[in-house]
């Protein structure tokens, strides 16, 4: 597909997450919109999957290890056509498939359950593992937040990928470096992120997370290498695409009310 075409759909995807959040006034707009492209680059281009089959052995797998980013995996999910565009509408309502997290049991599409921090890169390790051993050519995706980087789960699963030179994992670490309380950096830093992840074992590549043809290029590069695992830091704006989100912890976990829906939709349009 092309990148134009992926663009069209990470530019209706930030529309659907502020949709989204303001009618169920709640929700977390900024890191949800901070991974809009690479959502939308691994669903509308990448990745090997099949909305009409969303079992199918032979699909490449993603988690959403930062669950709280729901809305814009709903929205791909939408999008790419694995359940009715209309549902995204129910965010977040009682009895809805589409909870403030991913749910595997409920919603199809969902590859792995998630939102506590620090578990979807163990998770993406067995799954990669379970692939290897079914002589699986599948590859296991797994988007993390910067500030998810600072938990010890995450260093364990690094190692464990590292051992086992599980080379079809490829993680994305959403570095917008602002988490619910503010900098990463001042909350309690896990930079030097690059030199970290090379020390552990792993090929890293660093981009700038809202340029499509850079996350198509790494994607294509982190296949090509062997007996090691990826990681791919993609330097990110929280908020991005709406001015007064862009930058600011403060929307995290804030839903816009309907005039600041408005303005963030016609900047978005």
């Amino acid at each position: 597909m092309s990148l134009d075409v992926v663009a069209e759909n990470a530019k209706e995807m930030r529309r659907k997450i502020i949709s989204m959040v303001t009618q169920a006034g709640s929700g977390h707009p900024g890191g949800s919109l901070s991974a809009a492209d690479i959502l939308a680059e691994l669903y509308f281009d990448a990745m090997r999957i099949d909305p009409s089959n969303p079992k199918w052995e032979d699909r490449d797998r993603l988690i959403l290890s930062k669950g709280h980013a729901a809305p814009a995996l709903y929205a791909a999910l939408a999008l790419k056509g694995f359940f009715p565009v209309e549902e995204l509408d129910n965010l977040r309502k009682l009895g809805s498939r589409l909870q403030g997290h991913p749910d595997m049991k409920k919603l199809p599409g969902v590859d792995m359950s998630s939102g506590s921090l620090g578990q979807g890169l163990s998770a993406a390790n067995g799954m990669a593992l379970a692939g290897r051993l079914d002589n699986k050519d599948y590859y296991v995706y797994v988007i993390m937040g910067d500030g998810e980087n600072q938990e010890g789960q995450v260093w364990e699963a690094a190692m464990f990928a590292a051992h086992y030179r599980l080379d079809h994992v490829i993680a994305f670490v959403d570095h917008n470096r602002l988490q619910i309380d503010g900098l990463i950096t001042d909350v309690m830093s896990p930079e030097p992120l690059e030199e970290k992840w090379q020390s552990f074992g792993w090929h890293v590549q660093k981009i700038d997370g809202h340029n499509l043809e850079q996350i198509a290029a790494a994607i294509a590069a982190a296949k090509q290498v062997k007996e090691r695992p990826s990681v791919i830091i993609a330097d990110t704006i929280k908020g991005k695409g709406v001015s007064f989100m862009e930058n600011q912890a403060s929307w995290h976990g804030s839903a816009p009310k309907q005039q600041q829906a408005e303005q963030a939709l016609s900047e978005l349009a």
